[in-house]
């Protein structure tokens, strides 16, 4: 008996825990469970066929809101290839319907909630060892196409479960992930996890042996499913300070409730390496009703106090979560909630969209707070009665220009020397929006060049081309930070002669910083400029590495 463990994952660098964990549990049961992973960019044709290929007796779908439609068209293309392969269906998006499930798609099985134990007694049951109707957590087809709910399983003892990662696997190249705790203390409304509150843990000590796993193996990023990872506060200490003393290029992703870190906690983690660790945090929103509307009790100057006091240690990348859609917020309510975010400088802003979903309280009373949302998954929020359609379209197209020019991390100079001409950074990033719409841009593909090219268009248009010599040179110091040197776009100058290039390269004869050096002129000071923000009209010269990132200051003899 076989059963094909299928992940469909939103890119090619993420892994499937939940198909892992599935296969470990029952590794000592007379089935041959195998995992294969696709991702949502393949084409369905491709996919379909390396699942007949396997010729399997059943083929599990681990089902998510972003592959629940791709999912659905699957299982209708198997069925019509070879309709006696059965189909299991498992995950968050069919946890909470799992009658309508197997009412509305093809396939016999549907299992609801944690899996572990639920697939380990279906196994048994395809072994002739289990009965069907016995099986808690599964809803199923019997032979008279009746469907029948088992009702709901309990939770499970999370120390029975296995290790889901294998010695032998390859995990080169991937984001994997990792949880050592299930369940949130917290309610808030929008999320799955507020319907357990009893949050569970393992053993600390089997946690450190098992990171070192990740360690062992050199993943690059590992990233933590626990929905807060610091709701108990001698586990995080225990875990940070292990991960913090180990000689290792692993970094390791927690989402965190940053309200809940306390003193000794931010101390720790101010000790940490550079790049060891970097946390998500959930913001939503700084609008004081806006949380009590959502079941969450965060005092906005609380959190910033505790970001603020990560951030002085200068080593753990932070991305701060805003959401759009939320009962009783505007648009001008989510201006200021950008603004304040924002204002902490967070490496990343991360902006999402109210998604309701199936089993989330919020998706109860979407009708009290007038919205609107998409049946199709992920079931995204059109509008409400407090932001509209148009609202939410145009918050869109901030959130692109928010994360292409600001979390990218490679215009960050350009950004600084724009947003003082504006009331708020929102207004920059809007008026950019506006500006990128007008231009056509959202809707064709442009390459790395022309990124750099709307900040110089978008200056002369919207700011009058003020000081545009002295800003192209700013453009000029980002696009050398993260392009190649020798070529510069045409609305750039490069000012360095061949003859002064000869001398330059004359006078470091023997003393060269790189083996392969580019040298470049700007007409105003960069240094006095990055590090004071003043504009120094005089001559200034960096020498670049080819290869690298790395850059010195040249003094000329004059």
């Amino acid at each position: 008996m076989k059963i094909l463990l299928t992940g469909i994952n939103s890119r090619y660098i993420h892994s499937n825990l939940a198909i892992r964990y599935l296969k470990a549990y029952t590794k000592d049961l007379d089935a041959e469970c195998i995992i294969r992973e696709y991702t949502i960019n393949d084409r369905i044709e491709n996919i379909l066929e390396s699942i007949i290929k396997e010729k399997a007796d059943v083929v599990a779908f681990s089902c998510y809101i972003w592959n629940m439609e791709y999912v659905n068209q699957l299982s209708k293309l198997i069925k019509l290839v070879d309709e006696n392969i059965e189909i299991l269906y498992g995950g968050p998006e069919v946890s909470f319907d799992s009658t309508a499930v197997l009412e509305e798609n093809p396939g016999e099985y549907v299992i609801s909630g944690e899996g572990e134990e639920t697939f380990r007694d279906f196994v048994l049951y395809k072994l002739n060892q289990k009965e069907i109707n016995k099986i808690k957590g599964l809803t199923y087809r019997n032979k008279d196409g009746e469907i029948i709910n088992n009702g709901i399983r309990e939770n499970m003892n999370m120390e029975n479960l296995i290790f889901p990662y294998e010695e032998d696997e390859n995990l080169d190249n991937k984001i994997v992930y990792y949880e050592a705790s299930r369940g949130c203390p917290f309610g808030c409304k929008y999320c799955l996890s507020s319907t357990e509150h009893r949050v569970r843990f393992l053993d600390i000590e089997r946690v450190k042996k098992e990171l070192m796993y990740f360690i062992n193996k050199k993943v690059k990023l590992v990233k933590f499913v626990d929905r807060t990872f610091n709701c108990r506060h001698d586990f995080s200490m225990a875990i940070w300070k292990f991960l913090i003393d180990k000689d290792t290029e692993t970094k390791f992703h927690f989402e965190l409730s940053a309200d809940l870190l306390s003193d000794d906690e931010i101390a720790l983690l101010n000790t940490a390496p550079k790049n060891r660790f970097q946390f998500e945090i959930g913001v939503q929103t700084t609008n004081e009703q806006v949380l009590k509307n959502i079941h969450r009790y965060v005092k906005f100057d609380h959190l910033k106090s505790k970001v603020l006091g990560i951030e002085r240690g200068k080593n753990i990348d932070q991305h701060l979560d805003l959401i759009v859609g939320l009962p009783g917020e505007d648009y001008k309510s989510f201006r200021n909630s950008f603004n304040d975010v924002y204002s902490l400088r967070p490496e990343v802003v991360q902006i999402g969209f109210l998604k309701l979903l199936k089993g989330a309280a919020m998706r109860d009373e979407a009708k009290l707070w007038g919205m609107k949302y998409s049946p199709y998954a992920p079931y995204e929020v059109l509008r409400t009665n407090c932001v509209s359609y148009d609202e939410i379209v145009e918050l869109k197209k901030v959130d692109e220009m928010v994360d292409k020019y600001y979390n990218s991390g490679k215009f960050k100079n350009i950004v600084n020397y724009l947003l003082p001409k504006f009331e708020t950074p929102f207004d920059f990033y809007l008026s950019l929006a506006r500006f990128y719409d007008e231009k056509g841009y959202f809707n064709k593909s442009i390459g790395n060049v022309e990124y750099y090219n709307v900040f110089h268009e978008f200056n002369m248009s919207e700011l009058n081309g003020e000081y545009q010599d002295i800003f192209d040179e700013i453009i000029k110091y980002d696009y050398l930070m993260f392009n190649k040197k020798r070529w510069l776009p045409p609305f750039l100058k490069r000012h360095l002669e061949k003859e002064e290039e000869r001398e330059i390269k004359e006078d470091l004869r023997g003393n060269e910083p790189f083996k392969r050096m580019h040298i470049e002129k700007y007409s105003i000071n960069m240094k006095e400029y990055l590090e004071k923000g003043s504009i120094k009209n005089e001559y200034y010269y960096l020498i670049y590495d080819e290869d690298t990132a790395e850059k010195v200051e040249y003094k000329k003899n004059i």
